[in-house]
């Protein structure tokens, strides 16, 4: 159905802007409730665009925050990124502070912001990210705000460019915020225990990850790297191979220790082939690379059957493990929870159902750093490196005592859980916002 809306010629000349997206009257409804807000740059020090510099990414220096780290009111900060400490006096303007709100400038989770609460090192934001670093609002609250419909709303009426959307910091500095007294406060308390519990699920995956390691010894294996080595043309013929990294000898090693018990990813799991078709009319949760997170859990993203995406093909089941098979180093693994029933996933992923062993054990498996670099050993092209589902279930796997295992299944229990009132807290502080926005209704 058509919609226009009516504005004065006066109207266009402070914001510069004669497209009609621009008046939208959802945008000028959202725009009016916010009259009696105060613009951003009332409220916070400064808006600042990282400095931008070559990037060179190592395994030790200095701690990046990349803009795929932002998610909406939360950082993803599982997955380590470095620069060499000889450029850390050229960004050093990009230092996150205990408190400044980062959002994506663009790209495609372009507007998601999170507010950095600090960690135990120093991190600095790259230059496809914005730092909003706050005086007389909290951080919280600020990133909460512009996480709800009415916050996202504006910031993509505010957006320019038709490939991928930018926002500038300009348009920021005049967007009005909603000042609500004392819900602020009550806002930024659930978004910092959420930080919290977040912290919490992170610490105690990491001890059942730990655990796995000792039980299989891989704390212990002799991974030194050697200049040069030979193997039998036997072994070459019969792995079906001869690229030296595959037979450089600490993989060799690693495959050695995970096939001590004979089996493979098959033997413990089933490949899971339920076709999704979409429907017209019919809206769909969908998850995709970019909705893993790093402790193992997925996030969805709600869309119109007319509107699915090529790749939409897997329907998931509480249980079943999702495996990103593009880039497999990366260790996108994520267990499907008992409320993402029907959920659908993207054809880059391979969905495997546990048979004899629980999904929490197979979950913290397949994401071992080890495991992952040797299912990327198995991967094939260069731009978009990828292991055949084939490949995958030949995988060899080795498993704990019985002991071991329900402890590990304890351990990741405990993590879900902590996640889950992790995001209970933030849902809680959006709604609270929502509610409280004069006209928002």
């Amino acid at each position: 159905m058509a919609v226009w809306s009516t504005v004065a010629k006066s109207a266009t000349s402070s914001t510069f802007r004669l497209d009609a997206e621009f008046y939208q009257p959802e945008y000028l409804q959202f725009e009016k409730a916010m009259k009696a807000g105060d613009p951003m740059a009332h409220v916070v020090q400064c808006i600042m665009h990282p400095v931008e510099i070559t990037r060179v990414y190592v395994d030790e220096g200095i701690r990046i925050l990349l803009a795929q780290n932002i998610r909406p009111n939360r950082l993803e900060m599982a997955y380590a990124v470095y620069m060499p400490h000889a450029v850390q006096p050229i960004l050093a303007k990009n230092r996150l502070n205990p408190g400044d709100v980062v959002m994506t400038r663009s790209g495609a989770n372009f507007g998601d912001t999170a507010t950095f609460f600090g960690e135990s090192e120093d991190v600095y934001a790259c230059a496809d990210c914005l730092v909003i670093r706050p005086s007389s609002i909290s951080g919280g609250y600020l990133s909460t705000f512009l996480n709800t419909r009415i916050g996202r709303a504006l910031l993509d009426r505010g957006s320019y460019g038709a490939a991928q959307p930018h926002i500038a910091p300009s348009y920021l500095r005049e967007l009005r915020i909603p000042r609500l007294g004392t819900v602020e406060a009550t806002v930024d308390s659930c978004v910092r225990r959420a930080h919290q519990k977040t912290r919490e699920a992170a610490a105690i995956y990491a001890e059942a990850e730990a655990l796995l390691e000792s039980a299989l010894g891989l704390d212990k294996l002799d991974l030194t790297g050697r200049l040069f080595y030979e193997r039998p043309y036997a072994e070459v013929q019969a792995a079906e191979r001869f690229d030296a990294e595959y037979f450089q000898p600490r993989m060799q090693n690693l495959i050695a220790a995970l096939s001590r018990d004979g089996q493979t990813i098959a033997d413990v799991t089933t490949l899971s082939n339920r076709r999704f078709k979409a429907k017209p009319g019919v809206e769909f949760q969908y998850i995709e690379i970019g909705d893993l997170s790093g402790s193992g859990t997925a996030d969805s993203n709600p869309v119109a059957g007319e509107e699915a995406p090529s790749r939409a093909t897997w329907i998931v089941e509480p249980g079943d493990i999702t495996t990103t098979t593009v880039r497999p180093i990366r260790r996108l693994s994520a267990i499907i929870t008992d409320d993402q029933t029907g959920y659908v996933c993207s054809s880059g992923f391979a969905v495997l159902t546990p048979k004899t062993i629980a999904p929490e054990l197979l979950l913290v498996y397949l994401r071992l750093p080890l495991v992952c670099k040797l299912l990327d050993l198995h991967t094939t092209a260069s731009m978009y490196p990828a292991i055949s589902t084939a490949d995958l279930l030949k995988i060899p796997i080795a498993l704990p005592n019985d002991a071991t295992r329900q402890e590990i299944v304890a351990k990741v229990s405990e993590s879900l859980d902590a996640q889950r009132e992790a995001r209970r807290l933030l849902d809680e502080a959006k709604a609270m916002v929502e509610k409280a926005i004069p006209g928002n209704r």
